[in-house]
């Protein structure tokens, strides 16, 4: 997929990308080729793959969303995806990019400056740590790619929803399977699925599914717990 492809694609799905935009993603993707030469940001480094994998795949929500001017927070967001994608494309929203990592967050700093992007911060926190900082039930959207299975990635996220927002899980083809081991933390978290959107990437074929969930109440404090229990044991 190159960039004429790319625009092509998404106005299939009514996703219209104007060219000053698609420049902004041609100077992220030169800058995410020139770091990843001196640190680990992503293993996909062709200009096809980036387009392809980590561009069109951050756009394809907006199948079942309208972004607009919501405040957004993207967990784990590693090098911008899908937050930083979105964010250039929808530029109303207000986007907050959480990432543990140090270089990756200057990373994306380096991006943001070099664009001047303007309502877009970066936060080097885990995610049990940024809760903290009266983040709890901030957000009118919360987004997460490639991050960690479901049944661990919604209580890292659904604290930070408001009631009644939404969190959107960018998964692969192991989306299902994924979704009925997240019953009980579904349950627990007053949480429920209320759309999904299934594709395959045009060039490679490769599956991947969007899920859409609402958040329908207060989220008890004591979640997130510790990554470290999370992860032991799952809700």
């Amino acid at each position: 997929m190159n960039f004429s492809s790319f625009k092509v694609e998404l106005e299939k799905q009514n996703i219209i990308v104007s060219d000053e935009q698609i420049e902004s993603l041609k100077q992220y993707m030169t800058l995410l080729k020139e770091w990843n030469n001196v640190m680990d940001l992503t293993a996909i480094c062709d200009d096809e793959g980036i387009i392809e994998k980590h561009f069109y795949d951050s756009l394809v929500s907006s199948n079942i969303i309208k972004y607009d001017d919501q405040f957004l927070l993207d967990v784990g967001t590693g090098a911008g995806f899908p937050g930083l994608v979105l964010k250039i494309v929808y530029p109303n929203l207000k986007v907050t990019l959480l990432e543990p990592t140090l270089k990756r967050c200057k990373f994306l700093e380096a991006v943001i400056d070099k664009l001047n992007i303007k309502d877009c911060i970066v936060v080097n926190k885990r995610a049990e740590d940024f809760i903290n900082e009266n983040r709890r039930e901030y957000y009118d959207l919360v987004t997460a790619r490639a991050v960690s299975r479901l049944n661990v990635l919604l209580e890292l996220t659904i604290p930070f929803v408001k009631v009644n927002g939404l969190f959107i899980a960018l998964k692969g083809k192991n989306a299902r399977d994924e979704l009925k081991d997240a019953e009980n933390a579904l349950n627990i978290l007053d949480t429920k699925l209320i759309n999904s959107f299934k594709l395959t990437l045009p060039s490679e074929q490769e599956s991947r599914e969007v899920l859409l969930f609402q958040k329908l109440s207060v989220t008890n404090t004591k979640y997130p717990r510790i990554y470290g229990t999370i992860k032991k044991k799952p809700l």
